[in-house]
């Protein structure tokens, strides 16, 4: 479903990433692992085609992202890619059921009302589509920027360090909402994360070091 392969990130004349081969199937669970500055939110940029890359080869459903031109990538994320980021970037002029009609707009989808409300409800957020981002707890605001990264229903949805300062208990919480919404959209999946209270919930593991980058599936 997608691929890397000898992917070289440099900044300031520094090489900060290197991974010479991940290959994930369609559907697949992941998380890639590693500690803070290891290159796991570089990374996950890289596969959202946010970052191009200093060197290498990337392709998401037998798409290579270098050959896109800057439109036509954003078109394809906003269309094939979900992303949830730290910092859940929700527009707070709009509110939720626009937040989520923009999504399918910038992706070149057909504005669907009746899809963002059933995705909504299935994240026991059916009554805030009129909520603006402000009103909403953190845990709500969260569930709706799912919500956003998976209504044109992606074939990659990516999350970066959406457990971390949870307690355990919401720490499982978010974790089920992902692999659920994953499953729903026959999506793979790509959690980056430090967090190894989730390890065991998820069976592949692709493991980023300062000095290493090798990737391997857990049984």
């Amino acid at each position: 479903m997608f691929a890397v392969r000898q992917l070289v990130h440099a900044y300031a004349g520094k090489d900060v990433l290197r991974v010479d081969e991940w290959l994930a199937d369609q559907g697949a669970q992941w998380l890639m692992l590693g500690p803070s500055g290891s290159g796991k939110t570089t990374l996950l940029h890289v596969l959202a085609g946010i970052l191009r890359p200093t060197a290498g080869q990337v392709s998401v459903a037998d798409q290579d992202l270098m050959a896109l031109p800057p439109s036509a990538l954003d078109r394809f994320r906003g269309k094939h890619i979900g992303i949830v980021l730290q910092r859940l970037h929700l527009i707070d002029s709009l509110t939720v059921l626009n937040n989520l009609l923009l999504a399918q707009y910038l992706a070149g989808e057909p504005q669907d009302a009746t899809r963002v409300r059933d995705v909504l409800a299935s994240l026991d957020l059916g009554d805030k589509t009129n909520a603006y981002p402000h009103a909403l707890s953190h845990g709500q605001a969260q569930r709706v920027a799912v919500a956003r990264a998976v209504v044109n229903r992606p074939k990659l949805l990516l999350a970066d360090e959406p457990t971390s300062n949870l307690d355990d208990t919401r720490c499982m919480q978010v974790l089920d909402l992902l692999l659920a919404q994953a499953r729903t959209c026959g999506a793979t999946l790509v959690i980056a994360t430090h967090d190894q209270r989730i390890k065991s919930r998820v069976p592949n593991h692709y493991e980023l070091t300062a000095q290493r980058h090798e990737s391997r599936a857990v049984t």
